[in-house]
């Protein structure tokens, strides 16, 4: 709503006068004004920096642009072939989404305890919890194809070492995601437990699991529609899944075949995101309650 011109005008006037009295507060320091600069302009630098680094032009974005077109208009219309190649992709689809599903609630189950172990606000012990940190956090440090490469040659080809590699990289990852939950939990309840003559475990179970197993289902069903993208992948370089045959159109140039493959594999991606997303708008939104 607009006030009328004599209230601004009287506003104003008002403002001058605490200009004119109180320089000190309104004026901007010389020194905050170069910091906010430098730090706008730092990142502009550095990007410009990394670009020139790694050779990248306008020239070879419009070539490359001009490139991936071509591809595109080899790969149209997307075409599998026969049926019996079409049963194959779908099964090694199957294959892939099964890696992701054995691979992450696996992880999950693994990294329940670890959490709690790695809360400071259920281990006191610095030591522990410091063990526990650097445990998760050199698990976490190596990337999920890495843990694939290791799998494979101590477990063989196949989709065991798939699961097995998105199993042993998401373990550091739910592992700190859930001990970073649990410490931001409320701990009036758990107090009120303990209040009330329960110990340890009880304030865990009662004080402390049912603030974060809505937000630990959450992480879960997220990271399951994220790792069957990493399952395809994973096996490319031979762990399992779609991501075999993918690798193998493309050095073959079947690009028709390449891109219904990949059509197929957002196809499945979309299904799962859009199934773990109402299930998690479900559990955050308390409809369904932990036991």
């Amino acid at each position: 709503m607009n006030a009328p011109p004599a209230i601004r005008a009287e506003a104003a006037g008002r403002m001058a006068e605490l200009r004119r009295r109180h320089p000190a507060v309104f004026a901007v320091p010389p020194g905050r004004r170069v910091a906010v600069a430098a730090l706008v302009a730092a990142p502009l630098l550095l990007i410009a920096f990394g670009l020139w680094w790694v050779g990248a032009s306008p020239a070879r974005l419009w070539h490359g642009l001009g490139q991936l077109g071509t591809f595109v208009a080899l790969m149209l219309p997307p075409d599998f072939g026969s049926v019996a190649r079409l049963q194959l992709y779908l099964h090694a689809l199957a294959e892939t989404v099964a890696i992701a599903f054995l691979g992450t609630f696996t992880a999950a189950i693994l990294a329940f305890p670890l959490g709690f172990v790695a809360a400071r606000t259920v281990v006191g012990q610095r030591l522990v919890h410091f063990l526990a940190r650097r445990f998760l956090d050199t698990i976490r440090g190596v990337d999920t194809l890495i843990w694939a490469l290791i799998w494979i040659n101590v477990v063989g080809l196949g989709p065991f070492a798939g699961v097995l590699a998105i199993m042993s990289s998401d373990i550091g990852s739910f592992g700190k995601l859930f001990s970073e939950a649990i410490e931001a939990t409320e701990r009036k309840a758990g107090e009120g437990v303990v209040a009330s003559g329960g110990g340890e475990l009880h304030r865990i179970r009662f004080g402390i699991l049912p603030q974060v197993l809505p937000v630990m289902l959450s992480q879960v069903l997220y990271y399951f529609e994220s790792n069957t993208r990493s399952a395809t992948i994973i096996g490319i370089v031979g762990a399992g899944g779609i991501g075999l045959h993918l690798a193998e159109q493309i050095r073959t140039l079947e690009w028709p075949t390449v891109s219904f493959l990949v059509l197929i594999i957002l196809a499945a991606v979309a299904a799962i995101d859009a199934v773990s997303t109402a299930l998690r708008n479900r559990i955050v939104g308390g409809r369904v309650a932990p036991t």
